[in-house]
């Protein structure tokens, strides 16, 4: 029995790899991948005096909720309005991905890391995960 439940959740674990990172997901739309791009672009460099001015931006959607993962931006040269609607518009790109193709997740909350101002630049939290490949 411990056995089959071991193979049950790697078969699970496997399902939801790339599911997991918006920008590797090689089989996405071309619309969710171009969001996400423009997303990048909006952000830019993310340059701050101070951990103020940093922010983050949560991305995508995993099956059993809450977002895939974060990037941080700059609120001193970003249009948070236009930023925050891109990243709804992906969240809904995911979604639909999600449900098309019947993908599952593991229930794990991705808690927001938070920014802040390292070397010029918005950063994710310094006990956060890696953020999004590029």
């Amino acid at each position: 029995m411990r056995k089959l439940i071991l193979i049950l959740l790697l078969g699970c674990t496997a399902c939801t790899t790339q599911a997991q990172d918006p920008g590797r997901n090689s089989s996405a739309p071309a619309q969710g991948g171009d969001t996400l791009a423009r997303i990048r672009a909006l952000i830019g460099p993310a340059s701050c005096t101070e951990s103020s001015q940093c922010r983050t931006l949560p991305i995508g959607a995993m099956a059993c909720g809450g977002p895939q993962a974060y990037l941080p931006y700059s609120m001193s040269g970003t249009d948070e309005k236009a930023l925050r609607a891109l990243g709804e518009q992906h969240k809904a790109e995911r979604l639909a991905e999600i449900k098309a193709g019947g993908m599952v997740s593991i229930c794990r909350h991705q808690p927001d890391p938070g920014a802040v101002c390292s070397s010029g630049a918005c950063q994710l939290g310094a006990s956060s995960p890696a953020p999004v490949a590029r």
